[in-house]
């Protein structure tokens, strides 16, 4: 039985394959100096909650078959040093993730928006069917247990980011990843922290496009520029197939499918974005044998990935959303999806800035016109997690002179942010809070509750 030990285990891909690899019947421990829910839960309930949080060299032993650490570690961490001084198996885990599915068709969502949901989106149809497949994705999916699975199918569908893979292999994780089908969603400037220019963002994306083997096949959104211009790195020997929104109408808040087969699908999300993570799904999908009428059947139960556009309550006059939007790109297209669906409703978004890269003022012209279609907007400054990043104090002047909206207010207590969406009705109006963070803990039901809508579960 193969012995693995986790170093910065409360990770959410970290956690996941941790515990996939634990119902493998794998032994694992592991070290956090930090474990926020849901990772501690999930951790706890397959015994392999770290007894005590910190790192102890201790338990780095010369009979580990791997040691796989996270970015959370940091490179002098004494766990890592140990390991290296044994001479132990270190990986991260893209690559073991890589090793673990060699023999496998490798399928790789990339990019800097959509990449969660179209992986979400694909699996769901896989799984509607009663398709045998592996998987890593981002955010949790209805009907699935973990993030993460590990077995003998012949496939592994694989949401590729391209944040770096480990503290010692500065690689963006997707590349460790040699796809033979590769989506890559869009691009637009991210992770401000490790890629300090555009350039060095999109260079990762060029090896990525480099790597890709012959026979290869690749998606992309043609209506993104940025990207339509680095299809160019792709080698002649890869199909290149791009796509754009799919078909649809909106009819009564609901947006509706014109399927191939010329009928009708009724969907429950909703969004031009949405419509082009649908297409790339589609596309994928087809490339592995899924006919078009089984792909728009099973989309009609797709509810989401977790804080994907998710809704958290509802009345028969309002809706309040959560998103994990945080980069402008994904900001701007998730307000706009909600007001395109409900024209006739105000919406009030609130996004909290909790990311390295949005705490950096030099990252906020990036923001520019992204709440335009708010009717009102909120910028929310958790002056906790600014300690914790070690982030200057963002003055409500700069973040007004960036973000451009008439009716733009800045708040930084989970209280006044609480009292100031209270304090008006929300009667015919729809709600979205946007943050990859937790609004310092502000009980989203509980605040739709307040207000006369009831909690969706």
């Amino acid at each position: 039985m193969s012995k693995i030990h986790f170093i910065a285990i409360g990770g959410a891909a970290m956690h996941n394959l941790a515990l996939a690899l634990k119902s493998k019947g794998y032994e694992i421990s592991g070290s956090d100096d930090e474990i926020y829910e849901p990772s501690r839960s999930l951790l706890a309930q397959h015994g392999i909650l770290p007894e005590k949080f910190g790192w102890f060299p201790e338990k780095i032993t010369s009979d580990l078959d791997a040691v796989i650490v996270g970015m959370h570690a940091r490179a002098d961490n004494s766990e890592l040093l140990k390991a290296q001084e044994l001479g132990l198996a270190v990986e991260s885990y893209p690559s073991y993730l890589y090793k673990q599915s060699i023999n496998k068709q490798r399928i790789v969502i990339a990019g800097s928006h959509g990449k969660t949901s179209i992986t979400s989106m694909v699996l769901h149809v896989l799984k509607s069917l009663g398709r045998k497949f592996d998987y890593l994705v981002g955010a949790r999916i209805e009907g699935f247990e973990l993030m993460a699975s590990l077995s003998d199918a012949p496939i592994i569908i694989i949401e590729g980011d391209e944040y770096l893979a480990s503290p010692i292999d500065r690689r963006a994780k997707f590349l460790l990843y040699q796809p033979h089908i590769c989506l890559i969603s869009g691009i637009a400037w991210d992770h401000i922290n490790v890629y300090p220019t555009f350039e060095s963002y999109t260079d990762s994306f060029k090896t990525l496009l480099h790597g890709l083997p012959k026979a290869g096949s690749l998606f992309f959104d043609q209506t993104d520029v940025v990207l339509n211009e680095l299809i160019a790195e792709c080698p002649e020997h890869c199909e290149k197939t791009g796509y754009e929104a799919h078909p649809a109408n909106i009819e009564n808040g609901q947006t509706i499918l014109k399927g191939e087969d010329g009928k009708a699908y009724p969907i429950q999300v909703f969004g031009e974005h949405t419509l082009k993570n649908l297409n790339g799904a589609r596309l994928i999908c087809e490339q592995i044998g899924v006919a078009p009428t089984e792909f728009y059947e099973a989309m009609t139960t797709f509810k989401g990935a977790a804080k994907r556009l998710e809704l958290v309550a509802s009345s028969t006059t309002s809706l309040l959303y959560k998103d994990f939007a945080h980069a402008p790109s994904k900001v701007k297209a998730t307000t706009q999806a909600l007001k395109n669906q409900f024209p006739n409703r105000k919406l009030i978004a609130c996004l909290e800035l909790h990311t390295f890269s949005s705490l950096n003022p030099a990252f906020l012209p990036a923001y520019e016109g992204t709440l335009d279609l708010a009717d009102e907007a909120f910028i929310y400054l958790s002056e906790h997690a600014r300690e914790i990043k070690r982030m200057d104090r963002i003055e409500e002047s700069v973040v007004q002179t960036y973000f451009k909206h008439p009716k733009l207010k800045v708040i930084r207590d989970a209280e006044t942010l609480q009292k100031t969406l209270q304090s008006d009705s929300w009667s015919n109006s729809n709600i979205l809070m946007m943050s990859s963070g937790t609004f310092d803990g502000v009980d989203l039901p509980s605040l739709g509750e307040a207000q006369g809508l009831s909690r969706v579960q």
